[in-house]
């Protein structure tokens, strides 16, 4: 199956740490058609590769399998997690990865040495995915998600994993019931994007409406006594300012 005519060229990024191997996908990528390719760039290691991949967007990665340093099997993990991950086809010399390669869904294994024909029907694989990709996301609701970056790597955290969003110094912290991520922004910006899902509780905290288990009495060493909310999925309690209190109790009732 070929790309309809007129179809934009896949956007592809070659990662090998062998200068000559990358050049000689350059060419071969240039000869390609139905689909074409435009070549965007390439890396001789997993860092460089990375950088590439946050900084514009891609469709194909084309990743030799043994590098110095993190291997394509790794880095392939790494691109999985953008918030939108190209196709990967793994290129090596070797055949003994090719079921790991698979298991990390790669739209194709070629060797080396690289044939024409062999990298353009890898390209009509990607763009089968691609067209799958479209059509099933065209019949399915947009669901909000996070982009979070931390520590190197990139994640997608959905909205409706989150049970609140807790403002701390220059940070805010994303709780879900599996663990906690630190994001940049504001939470005046969270409450207006998010105002369906989530409410405020106090001026450093916005709860999910979902999530609300239980209001409690509580003392705080600086504020005194007042009120906390308890929310299902975990174990510590946020406090409700009394300006909220009526919000919270209304959640409670519903």
């Amino acid at each position: 199956m070929s790309a309809a005519p007129g179809s934009p060229a896949l956007k592809a990024l070659v990662v090998d740490d062998e200068s000559l191997a990358r050049a000689r996908m350059r060419i071969l990528l240039g000869d390609c058609t139905e689909p074409s390719a435009q070549w965007v760039g390439e890396a001789a290691n997993a860092v460089e590769a990375m950088a590439m991949a946050q900084h514009q967007p891609l469709d194909v990665a084309f990743i030799d399998i043994h590098m110095p340093g993190a291997d394509g099997l790794t880095l392939a993990r790494s691109l999985q997690a953008l918030a939108q991950p190209p196709a990967l086809v793994f290129v090596t010399a070797h055949a003994e990865h090719a079921v790991e390669a698979f298991d990390l869904e790669a739209a194709d294994y070629l060797t080396k040495p690289v044939r024409l024909e062999r990298l353009q029907a890898a390209l009509q694989k990607v763009e089968r995915l691609a067209q799958s990709r479209r059509g099933l996301e065209a019949h399915l609701p947009q669901e909000d998600v996070l982009i979070i970056q931390e520590r190197g790597r990139t994640e997608r955290v959905p909205l409706r994993h989150v049970l609140y969003f807790k403002a701390e110094l220059k940070y805010i912290t994303v709780r879900t019931a599996n663990r906690s991520y630190i994001l940049d922004g504001a939470l005046n910006d969270l409450e207006e994007k998010y105002r369906r899902d989530f409410v405020r509780v106090h001026r450093n905290a916005l709860i999910a409406r979902r999530a609300v288990c239980a209001l409690e009495k509580h003392f705080d060493a600086d504020e005194g006594e007042g009120w906390a909310v308890r929310l299902n999925g975990v174990d510590e309690r946020l406090a409700v300012s009394r300006r909220q209190l009526a919000a919270v109790r209304e959640l409670i009732s519903r």
